[in-house]
């Protein structure tokens, strides 16, 4: 049987999300090729047919993440100049009580990142870098230090909600967090 162009774009597509859940719930070496494709409802090779490897899956998984978080923060500045509040809240909120599945690709993708060859470290640190321009724009690559701490604050504090049992401890984390300075102020 022949596959359309359209059927093969579909099937990539339904690997590349499969991949990103499975990465985001287990992280990188909790999971097998033949649990992707599982996951996916493709055979392992169907899976080989559209990535050489799972590192390769891993990297596609990771940019989809990161520019997830960029399409969040373009939303909110487009509705609010004083858009860095509003975010903050919503990410510390949102990403610290979704299933770990639907977890920012930015919070939990980046300690497997660190373990990661040469080549996805350069991926990431890409798609790191676009997001600290777009969170700063107009700065002339200059990036403020605080941009770097409301990552930090924000990636920690939700890893460290999601690590706790207590749903009382987990938002005592999270309002601690939202008191600081770095998550009220405006960009």
């Amino acid at each position: 049987m022949r596959y359309t162009a359209e059927q093969k774009v579909e099937t990539r597509k339904r690997i590349s999300d499969a991949s990103a859940r499975c990465f985001r719930s287990n992280g990188l070496n909790g999971i097998g090729i033949d649990g992707l494709a599982k996951e996916a409802g493709v055979t392992s090779g169907a899976f080989y047919k559209h990535f050489p490897s799972k590192l390769a899956a891993f990297e596609e998984a990771m940019i989809g993440g990161m520019q997830e978080v960029q399409e969040a923060v373009s939303l909110f500045q487009s509705n609010n100049a004083d858009w860095w509040p509003e975010f903050a809240r919503f990410y510390l909120q949102e990403k610290s009580t979704c299933e770990g599945s639907q977890s920012c690709g930015l919070q939990s993708l980046t300690p497997d990142v660190g373990r990661a060859d040469p080549q996805i470290k350069s991926a990431f640190e890409a798609q790191l870098r676009e997001l600290v321009q777009q969170m700063n724009p107009g700065e002339n690559n200059a990036i403020p230090p605080d941009t770097w701490a409301k990552l930090a604050i924000l990636m920690g504090g939700v890893t460290l909600a999601r690590a706790v049992n207590s749903p009382a401890l987990q938002q005592e984390i999270i309002q601690a967090i939202q008191q600081t300075p770095l998550c009220r102020q405006q960009k």
